[in-house]
C-alpha cells in the first residue's frame, strides 16, 4: 500500500492530537471528580454544620430570655420567643431536607420532637412568672436539645474530615494517573518524533549526496529507497537520469578519442614528411660537397 509523505505527516499530527486529547480528557475527568466531591462536602455536610450552629444560637436566645425573666421576676417576652422560634424552625427545615449521613435523618427527627416539646412548654409558661421550677425544667430540656444539635454538628464535621481525606486521596490518584499517562505519552511522542526526523533526514542526506556525485560527473551513482512513497519515485527518476547520462557520455568519449587519434596520426605524418624533406636536403648538400672535394683533388693532381 502506497502511503504519501503528506499522509504520513497528517497521521503524525493526528497521533499528537490524540495524545493531547487523551491527557486533557483524563485531567478533566479527575478535576470533575474532585469538583463533585468538594461540592458534596459543601452541600451535604458544611451546610448541616451551619444549620446546627444557627439552631443552637436561637435555642440559646430563648434560654437566655427565660433566665432574664427569672432574674427580673417578669413574664416571658413572647416576641423574642416567637422570633427565635421562627429562625429555629427555618434552620431545622433546611437540615431535615439535607440529611445525607447514616442516622442523620433520625437525629433531625429527634431534634424536631424535642424542640416541639421544649417550645410547647415555653408557650405554656408565657403568662406565668418564671419560677425556679420552670427554670429547672426548661434548662433540662435545653441541655438535652443542645446536646442533640452538638451531636448533629459533630456527625457532619466527622463526615467532612472523612470526605476531605477521600478527596485528597482521589487528587493523589488523579495526579499519579495523569503523570503516568503523561510520561508514557512523552516517551511515545519522543520516539515518534525521533523516528520521523530520522526517516526524512536519512533520505534527504542520500538524495543530497547523490546529486553531488552527479555534479562531480560520477554517473554510476544510484539511489535506493525502501517503501513506496515520493522518495521511492524520486529514486527511480534519479536512477533513470543517471543511466541516461552514463549512456550518453560513452559515445562522446569514443568520438573524442577517435578525433584525437586522427589528429595525432596527421601530426605524425606531417612530422615524418618534414623530416624526410630535411634528410633529402641534407643528402643533396652531401652530394654537392663530395663533388666539390673530388674536383679539388683532380686539380691538385694535374698541377
Amino acid at each position: 500500500m502506497k502511503i504519501s509523505i503528506r499522509t504520513k505527516f497528517t497521521l503524525g499530527m493526528i497521533f499528537f492530537f490524540v495524545i493531547i486529547a487523551g491527557i486533557t480528557i483524563l485531567s478533566a475527568y479527575h478535576l470533575s471528580r474532585l469538583s463533585f466531591k468538594t461540592d458534596a462536602i459543601l452541600k451535604e455536610n458544611h451546610f448541616s454544620v451551619i444549620f446546627a450552629r444557627d439552631m443552637a444560637e436561637e435555642l440559646t436566645v430563648m434560654n437566655q430570655e427565660i433566665t432574664r425573666c427569672f432574674v427580673n421576676s417578669t413574664e416571658i417576652d413572647s416576641a423574642v420567643i416567637s422570633a427565635a422560634s421562627a429562625s429555629f424552625k427555618k434552620s431545622l427545615l433546611l437540615e431535615m431536607n439535607n440529611t445525607t449521613e447514616p442516622g442523620e435523618d433520625k437525629l433531625a427527627s429527634g431534634i424536631e420532637s424535642a424542640y416541639n416539646e421544649y417550645i410547647g412548654y415555653l408557650v405554656a409558661c408565657e403568662k406565668k412568672p418564671v419560677s425556679s421550677e420552670i427554670i429547672n425544667v426548661s434548662a433540662n430540656k435545653f441541655n438535652a436539645l443542645y446536646q442533640q444539635m452538638m451531636l448533629l454538628s459533630q456527625m457532619n464535621e466527622q463526615a467532612i474530615i472523612l470526605k476531605a481525606n477521600d478527596t485528597k486521596k482521589s487528587a493523589q490518584n488523579g495526579l499519579a494517573s495523569v503523570s503516568l499517562l503523561g510520561t508514557i505519552c512523552f516517551i511515545i511522542t519522543l520516539s515518534f518524533t525521533f523516528n520521523f526526523a530520522s526517516y526524512f533526514n536519512g533520505r534527504f542526506t542520500k538524495l543530497y549526496n547523490g546529486i553531488k556525485e552527479i555534479g562531480a560527473k560520477n554517473y554510476s551513482q544510484r539511489l535506493y529507497f525502501e517503501g513506496e512513497d515520493e522518495f521511492y519515485d524520486i529514486s527511480l527518476v534519479f536512477n533513470e537520469m543517471a543511466q541516461s547520462l552514463n549512456e550518453n557520455i560513452k559515445p562522446t568519449n569514443v568520438n573524442f578519442q577517435e578525433e584525437f587519434e586522427r589528429e595525432v596520426s596527421l601530426n605524425q605524418i606531417l612530422e615524418i614528411k618534414r623530416m624526410l624533406e630535411q634528410m633529402h636536403g641534407i643528402e643533396e648538400q652531401a652530394v654537392e660537397l663530395i663533388a666539390k672535394l673530388e674536383n679539388k683533388e683532380t686539380r691538385n693532381g694535374i698541377s
